[in-house]
């Protein structure tokens, strides 16, 4: 048959598949199914230009599909008892990647819908080219490992710590949660 959206994103010529905001549906549907955001369905759900954020009058860049990630952004990952930081060049350069990011580890939303349906498709995902699947979250990298293990994430997903935020800046996917939660991803 037909390969699916995924599976045709993943074998083009784009190295990176940016995933944002589509996780809750993922958790539930097939990669035949999957609905994915028009930004990875070549539409335009986001622009590469700046936009309102949430109506706060701050601009920002959002990335979309075919575009760059910034290579000097930095992430960290805590394995094997010490803490390794990468930049994106490092970690996704010339590898068919599914990042996506959620707003913070050990919260209900992000355990119960969010990782989860990335765990449970890692296999699919792999079978349609990704060679790297990993989360994004602004929490440092010791709070990241714990979550995976917490989850049972094993390999499957590269728990990614974005400990200041600048990654998720730098990619326009920064927002203000308020007091209670601050800058997430």
């Amino acid at each position: 048959g037909h390969p699916s959206p995924l599976q045709s994103m993943l074998r083009s010529s784009l190295s990176i598949a940016l995933v944002v905001g589509c996780a809750e549906a993922f958790g539930a549907s097939s990669i035949a199914t999957l609905s994915l955001p028009k930004a990875l369905r070549g539409g335009s759900a986001m622009s590469s230009t700046q936009r309102d954020v949430a109506g706060s009058g701050a601009l920002r860049m959002a990335i979309g599909v075919g575009d760059t990630l910034p290579s000097d952004a930095e992430l960290s990952i805590r394995e094997d008892g010490k803490i390794d930081t990468f930049s994106t060049e490092d970690l996704f350069k010339g590898k068919r990647s599914v990042i996506f990011a959620v707003p913070g580890a050990f919260t209900p939303t992000c355990s119960e819908q969010h990782l989860p349906g990335f765990v449970e498709k890692s296999e699919d995902l792999k079978k349609a080219g990704a060679e790297v699947i990993a989360c994004v979250s602004v929490n440092d990298p010791f709070v990241m490992r714990e979550w995976g293990l917490a989850q049972k994430v094993g390999d499957k997903v590269k728990m990614l710590a974005d400990g200041n935020g600048a990654f998720s800046t730098a990619i326009g996917q920064i927002v203000d949660k308020g007091a209670a939660m601050g800058k997430r991803s």
